[in-house]
């Protein structure tokens, strides 16, 4: 069984990039929630929490399909690191994990339709993130370019950023903020297990005595 045409409850364009590599079919309808931490409340929990609720909330207006959710957060020192306030913050930020390991947690939460039951799945990636020591005047380079602005941890790995890291152990994907790993586990327990799309076989006859096409066939 292949996994049908999906809601994708993100209006992260990473995520919808890594659907598309996979060649999952799917609708982007980003959620709205209250993302604030509970009293109390560990990174892994609130990470998979966050996840189930944006499911949760965009399958109340799309019960006829199948969502998926997702939420990312940087830990350092057991505390999570949002998104920063503004430049400055960004900076802040940087210089923390400068020359020292953190980890990004990635949760997915994957919702049946209601015909099918209303079934979820989540689960949590954590990768390992070391960066290279560096200095403030790099930080604050990196910070003028408006990328750190709107991710957790004020950085973006799939970007400029990557000019920061020395060492990721885990999945990459994770830290761009959809695990794939975990994406095909969680389909394999929804029952659908993820296979590769191959594109259907193109069948041209032709007159080898007309024929103008250089050899091997290639096409200018």
């Amino acid at each position: 069984m292949r996994l049908p045409r999906l809601v994708l409850a993100s209006a992260s364009p990473r995520r919808t990039e890594i659907l598309t590599r996979l060649g999952i079919a799917h609708e982007v309808f980003p959620a709205s929630i209250d993302e604030t931490e509970r009293p109390g409340e560990a990174p892994l929990p609130h990470v998979e929490r966050l996840a189930v609720e944006k499911a949760d909330a965009v399958a109340l207006v799309r019960p006829d399909r199948w969502v998926l959710a997702g939420d990312t957060v940087v830990i350092l020192d057991g505390k999570v690191l949002g998104k920063p306030r503004d430049q400055a913050h960004a900076v802040e930020i940087l210089m923390g994990l400068s020359g020292r390991e953190h980890h990004v947690a990635s949760a997915l939460a994957l919702r049946a339709p209601r015909e099918q039951g209303k079934g979820l799945w989540s689960g949590v990636e954590v990768t390992s993130v070391t960066f290279r020591a560096f200095d403030r005047g790099l930080a604050e380079g990196y910070a003028a370019t408006g990328e750190p602005l709107d991710k957790a941890g004020a950085y973006g790995i799939q970007g400029a950023g990557a000019a920061l890291v020395e060492k990721v152990e885990g999945d990459y994907s994770g830290v761009v903020g959809l695990p794939v790993s975990l994406l095909v586990r969680l389909m394999g327990k929804a029952g659908i297990p993820y296979r590769f799309s191959v594109p259907d076989p193109i069948t041209r006859t032709r007159s080898p005595a007309r024929s103008s096409e250089p050899p091997g066939g290639a096409r200018p």
